[in-house]
């Protein structure tokens, strides 16, 4: 059941930010993440009050709110990454960066240790990074969207640094707090009359989004409470498997030969570290 909500959350994920990216093509990428968050904030405020919580602290509910920024910020970065670049290249660099950048923080800052697959990982990242942030190839945007993709990555890493130093004792009302901050920090560029306008599609796939952004994390947090943690964050991290398929299948990107093997280290990048 745990692999289950692993691979229930990676598709939600991937759906998500395929139908946000979408969206942003039509619409202010801060605007898609204010109404995908403003859904977030329903849904799991409804879901906070019937998951147990024996001990919630400010010390807990600050982590969530500053995970809150990097939720606000990375979803921002990364539509609009996905609005002038390929989505088959920018979803996985800012995965690289989300995953890379919190282990490298736990060795330096924290003491972690890591084992030779990690650093093999790291070791991947270079040509990635090189490879698919080259102005070579067919246009289409991939140098500016590659650089909103690594402000993603970076931002999307001090969400996953703060809600994980979040006690669990608290249960999901950190990541209330991490809803309702992702709004007010995408609020300032949302909230303009002109930028609030959008068509019935566009607004549909801004909301999907924030349904299936929701979904996707409600899945992993039950996954790890059911599997080994190693295995729920592998399976989770697959997630840009869906958007660069869609984007290859629905949208008829097309990537270099270089792109192609970036996209290999990435993704090897990805499973080292996670592993």
């Amino acid at each position: 059941m745990g692999i289950a909500l692993a691979l229930l959350s990676a598709l939600s994920f991937g759906l998500s930010d395929f139908a946000a990216g979408l969206a942003a093509r039509r619409l202010h990428s801060a605007v898609v993440v204010f109404v995908g968050q403003l859904c977030g904030v329903t849904l799991t405020l409804g879901a906070a009050f019937f998951v147990a919580a024996p001990g919630v602290s400010g010390e807990a509910l600050a982590w969530g709110a500053l995970s809150g920024i990097g939720t606000g910020l990375g979803a921002a970065f990364l539509f609009q990454a996905m609005a002038v670049g390929r989505f088959s290249v920018v979803v996985p660099l800012s995965d690289v960066a989300g995953v890379a950048i919190p282990v490298l923080l736990g060795v330096t800052l924290l003491g972690d240790r890591i084992g030779v697959a990690a650093w093999c990982g790291f070791a991947a990242a270079v040509p990635a990074l090189w490879l698919m942030t080259s102005s070579g190839g067919p246009r289409g945007g991939s140098t500016d969207g590659a650089r909103w993709a690594l402000l993603s990555g970076a931002a999307f890493a001090l969400q996953y640094v703060a809600l994980a130093r979040a006690d669990e004792a608290a249960g999901l009302w950190p990541l209330v707090l991490n809803r309702i901050v992702a709004v007010l920090t995408v609020a300032p560029l949302a909230v303009r009359r002109e930028r609030l306008r959008m068509r019935g599609r566009t607004a549909v796939l801004a909301l999907a989004s924030g349904v299936l952004g929701t979904t996707a994390i409600a899945a992993y947090l039950l996954s790890t409470r059911l599997e080994a943690l190693s295995i729920s964050v592998v399976l989770t991290s697959l997630y840009p498997a869906v958007p660069v398929l869609l984007g290859l299948t629905f949208l008829h990107e097309r990537l270099t030969r270089r792109q192609v093997a970036g996209l290999a280290c990435a993704t090897a990048t990805v499973l080292l570290i996670s592993l």
